[in-house]
């Protein structure tokens, strides 16, 4: 379950840095040329901002065990960035894009949960 957990979680950090990073790398305007619903541009920053954050913290707290139960709470907040691109994507009329985010969302739920289990008893 270790290895199929570190497995996830790369992938996932990988696909959020680089989703978080694009955000950054493209105007406000050549996205919302890409988007159905037009978001503002602090709003698609701070979305950028959190997914790098994510990302990092899918990995760095539990490789380093320092902190480690940032980890699944990462995980967590990116459940809710994943809820949100679900969401604006069906609102966009997109039902088939949804499934991406939808299946990264799943598995950040299954790193979460995962997490949470391994997460040392307190007494």
């Amino acid at each position: 379950m270790t290895y199929v957990l570190w497995i996830v979680q790369v992938l996932l950090s990988l696909t959020f840095l680089l989703a978080g990073s694009t955000k950054f790398m493209m105007t406000v305007e050549q996205m919302n040329s890409m988007a159905k619903i037009p978001l503002p541009g602090w709003l698609i920053h701070f979305i950028g901002i959190y997914e790098i954050l994510g990302a990092i913290g899918l990995i760095l707290p539990w490789a380093l065990n320092i902190k480690p139960k940032l980890t699944p709470i990462a995980a967590c907040g990116l459940v809710i960035i994943m809820i949100g691109a679900v969401t604006l994507t069906v609102a966009g009329g997109d039902i088939l894009p949804a499934l991406f985010p939808l299946i990264v969302g799943l598995l950040a739920i299954f790193v979460a949960w995962g997490r949470f289990r391994m997460l040392p008893k307190l007494s």
